[in-house]
């Protein structure tokens, strides 16, 4: 099926082709002709599917059809959860929009930068703003921004708005809308809470379930090594060096974990930097700009850069620590392995996160032999004590102290 089997302008098929975009994805396909109804939307789509086009596409061309207004008043709404999701939102509506005969405005607002300068921007309005949460509340208590106006909204990644607590904030907001609107709302899982947003939300919504087409699977190699917890770190070094990968994305669980092992990397010679939800816009641009650029050898990274960043030819993810589910495992891989690349993902497995990689690979369907590397193998478990080899205490090794072998004999004396 082609893009002008699907409605689209001329304007909107320029733009199509000028991003090299052949053929629609199954996103793009079964969206773009709901919402250029005028439906509402309830899809399942993963990253890289294809969804910031499925929505922007027809939304674009709906929006032509409306009369221009001075001030502008803000007529798409896009709520995303995070900074780099809204840029790169943000870029791809515009380049969609780039040739349309009527130029429209887009605004992209995220928290961690100053609000000054977006709210200077805001000054004549927008037609389109893509706003991470926190940032529009703030931006709407300053009188910066209208809501009253918006036909459409978009939810991007709704699992992961209220994985990161913005549903106070999602509620206000849905309050401020009007009553009247289309509402297109994209999640990769349907946890129970998405379920209960997504039925308050939608008006008789078009059901898509979008699945990665078997022509567009990532050609990912996933691996798995035993190591024991304390000599994680070593056996990042020792994998880069002797490997001698380019670029390296690492996930931890913590900001701190991120800060701690990028400062080892770098006090090994080996240039990283943490990239995590307390670092200031300007440094996390920066950070990503240097990795992308080939400056950075070694990202250590929250969960916060496992959607929505799009790297091109990253050759090596790292699960330092194990994410929390299943999921979260697929959109971390899910970095490397794009674009018709080949990647690798290697998770690091310690004998108390075993069972847990078990039960990821147990919900993905694949078994990932765990492998050891030569000179990190873990150390055996201890022994547990039995009446013909009784426990020496556990504290200073098997041999008896010098105190347990007066104890041994003042017992031998008192039962003499």
């Amino acid at each position: 099926m082609p893009f002008t089997s699907l409605g689209l302008s001329p304007a909107l098929l320029r733009a199509v082709s000028a991003r090299a975009y052949l053929t629609p994805t199954a996103i793009q396909a079964a969206a773009i002709p709901a919402v250029l109804q005028g439906r509402d939307v309830l899809a399942t789509a993963q990253t890289g599917s294809g969804k910031t086009a499925a929505f922007a596409l027809p939304l674009l061309q709906l929006l032509q059809h409306a009369s221009p207004e001075k001030p502008r008043r803000v007529r798409l709404l896009v709520l995303v959860p995070t900074r780099e999701l809204a840029a790169q939102v943000g870029e791809e509506i515009r380049s969609l929009a780039q040739h349309l005969p009527q130029a429209l405005k887009v605004a992209v607002v995220f928290g961690g930068v100053s609000i000054n300068p977006q709210m200077m921007n805001l000054r004549g309005g927008a037609d389109i703003v893509v706003a991470t949460p926190g940032r529009l509340i703030d931006l709407v208590d300053h009188n910066a921004v209208q809501l009253s106006g918006i036909a459409a909204l978009v939810l991007d990644e709704a699992d992961r708005l209220l994985d990161l607590g913005f549903a106070d904030e999602l509620a206000r907001i849905l309050a401020l809308l009007p009553a009247r609107r289309q509402n297109l709302f994209f999640s990769a899982t349907f946890p129970p809470a998405v379920q209960a947003l997504a039925g308050a939300l939608l008006r008789d919504p078009v059901h898509i379930d979008a699945p990665a087409e078997p022509e567009g699977e990532p050609d990912i190699t996933q691996r798995a090594v035993a190591v024991d917890a304390g000599r994680r770190t070593q056996l990042l070094r020792h994998l880069i060096t002797q490997n001698g990968w380019r670029r390296v994305l690492v996930f931890v669980a913590t900001k701190h974990a991120a800060e701690i092992v990028a400062d080892k990397l770098r006090k090994a010679r080996i240039y990283a930097e943490p990239f995590h939800g307390e670092l200031s816009q300007g440094k996390r641009t920066q950070v990503l700009a240097d990795f992308k650029a080939s400056r950075l050898k070694v990202v250590v990274a929250t969960d916060v850069a496992s959607r929505g960043i799009d790297i091109a030819q990253l050759p090596v993810v790292v699960n330092y620590d194990l994410p929390r589910s299943a999921q979260d495992y697929l959109h971390r891989i899910g970095r490397t392995g794009r674009a018709g690349e080949s990647g690798l993902a290697m998770s690091f497995v310690s004998a108390g996160t075993e069972a847990h990689f078990r039960l990821i690979e147990k919900r993905q369907g694949v078994q990932v032999p765990l492998e050891q590397v030569e000179g990190f193998e873990p150390l055996p478990a201890p022994t547990p004590p039995t009446p013909e080899a009784p426990s020496t205490g556990g504290v200073k090794g098997r041999r008896p102290s010098k105190k347990d072998k007066l104890r041994a004999a003042a017992a031998a004396d008192r039962s003499a």
